[in-house]
């Protein structure tokens, strides 16, 4: 079982505190450290600030040694697919091969409308999705790629420097495991992360990913599974043995790598040691 830390970058989190709980997690044995990318807060605190996932990620890339970083997850409606292809890679040099790129078909309506951001509908969206997951992976892998897409078209284009990790940095794919996400994960992703599942659901939709897998000509094996959970206050403030059982059914349920979303106004370094000392490391 591997664990990350996530936090909410646009609920008014700074750098700097970012940059604690990415220390405290990668002192505390956690695997992976993630950020939620948007740019207005999801509880409709319009004035609350928000960073910018990407441009963090970068600093912390550089502020931390072993831990790996990425979101959960960038929507395809922020960015053109070459560039956050190009963004990714930077990061990947600048981490020393320690990223992973999120990504889905974005969902928050009044983001996209107060910021003045194209939001077409839910099926053109994860059309998109599929046409960005081909054109980086593209971009990662070859030389040059020309692409003709009902969305895209890139010419020649060309990502250099390309990622370190080869063949490229693993690809997450996110969502409340509707079968077109599903698919989409069997077919282009490294991971499969389901948002806020419970046990049973995680077992159906992965029951559903294994034969996406094998409809796409793929081993199941490959795609790790993982769940976002929200790690609240009353789980948090639990006997660590309860909070331990609670994990231990997801990792019943066929789940790999369990990212549990903290609060990090209620959240501290010490709160992520404890964290990782007493839940994380005997789940292991």
């Amino acid at each position: 079982m591997q664990f990350a830390l996530m936090v909410e970058g646009q609920e008014g989190i700074t750098y700097r505190r970012m940059l604690e709980l990415a220390r405290a997690a990668e002192a505390a044995g956690f695997d992976a450290f993630v950020r939620s990318d948007h740019w207005l807060s999801l509880e409709g605190a319009w004035d609350r600030p928000a960073t910018d996932a990407w441009t963090t990620l970068a600093g912390l890339a550089r502020e931390t040694g072993r831990i790996r970083l990425g979101t959960l997850v960038s929507p395809i409606t922020f960015r053109l697919p070459v560039a956050i292809a190009k963004i990714v890679a930077t990061v990947d040099e600048m981490s020393d091969g320690r990223v992973e790129l999120g990504l889905g078909a974005g969902w928050y309506d009044p983001e996209h409308e107060r910021l003045g951001i194209p939001y077409p509908a839910r099926a053109e969206r994860f059309a998109r999705l599929e046409e960005q997951l081909q054109i980086i992976r593209g971009l990662w892998t070859r030389p040059e790629l020309t692409f003709e897409g009902r969305f895209y078209r890139l010419r020649q284009a060309v990502c250099e420097p390309r990622p370190l990790q080869r063949p490229h940095p693993p690809i997450v794919v996110g969502g409340y495991g509707r079968a077109g996400i599903v698919c989409l994960a069997a077919t282009y992703a490294y991971e499969l992360n389901l948002d806020t599942p419970t046990p049973d659901a995680c077992q159906r939709v992965f029951g559903a990913l294994d034969e996406a897998c094998r409809a796409a000509g793929r081993d199941p094996e490959e795609l790790r599974r993982s769940a976002m959970l929200l790690w609240t206050p009353e789980l948090a403030g639990a006997a660590p043995a309860a909070q331990r059982e609670h994990l231990a059914r997801y990792a019943a349920a066929g789940v790999q790598r369990i990212v549990l979303n903290v609060d990090p106004e209620r959240t501290g370094a010490g709160a992520v040691e404890r964290l990782g000392s007493e839940v994380v490391a005997p789940l292991r």
